[in-house]
């Protein structure tokens, strides 16, 4: 009976040894060829969108409408700007101790 066991417990060695030789010495499908990727059609629009808005800007240079000189900064006076919030703190600080006294009584 052992030799019996031995015999089949053999041959399910065998096979399994033979099938992952097999598998080890089989040749790896080739890869699929890849197909176009889906995001080169959006990369394609904005590279137009980009070179479209720097004709644009062309345009806007050479009318001598840069686009530092459509928008203007306002000149700030830092002191004054200063003044008007440190007096606009006070105010809102006086009201609120002066509503705070009321409700103390």
């Amino acid at each position: 009976m052992r030799k019996k066991a031995a015999l089949v417990g053999g041959a399910i060695a065998g096979a399994v040894g033979a099938v992952l030789l097999r598998r080890r010495h089989a040749p790896e499908p080739a890869p699929a060829a890849p197909g176009p990727d889906p995001r080169a059609e959006e990369l394609r629009q904005k590279l137009a969108e980009a070179r479209e808005a720097a004709e644009h800007e062309d345009e806007f240079e050479a009318a001598g409408m840069g686009a530092e000189t459509i928008v203007a900064e306002p000149e700030v006076d830092v002191d004054e700007a200063r003044r008007r919030v440190h007096e606009a703190g006070r105010a809102k600080a006086d009201d609120i101790r002066r509503s705070g006294e009321g409700e103390d009584a």
